[in-house]
């Protein structure tokens, strides 16, 4: 399973919170809704994962 990863960054002298997974990432001004958002993403990705296995195990 790909990593969640939050990083701050900063851009013009304002600080902003991005969340990323592999290549593709998005941005927020508010730490807690990157880390929410994070978390859900997290969250989903671990269930198509378990989805992805136990799909591969009735093959």
């Amino acid at each position: 399973m790909r990593e969640v990863c939050i990083e701050l960054i900063e851009r013009q002298g304002q600080r902003f919170w991005q969340v990323k997974l592999g290549r593709r990432a998005l941005t927020f001004q508010d730490e807690a809704a990157a880390r929410a958002f994070a978390a859900q993403l997290h969250m989903r990705m671990g269930w198509l994962g378990q989805e992805q296995r136990s799909d591969d195990r009735l093959s």
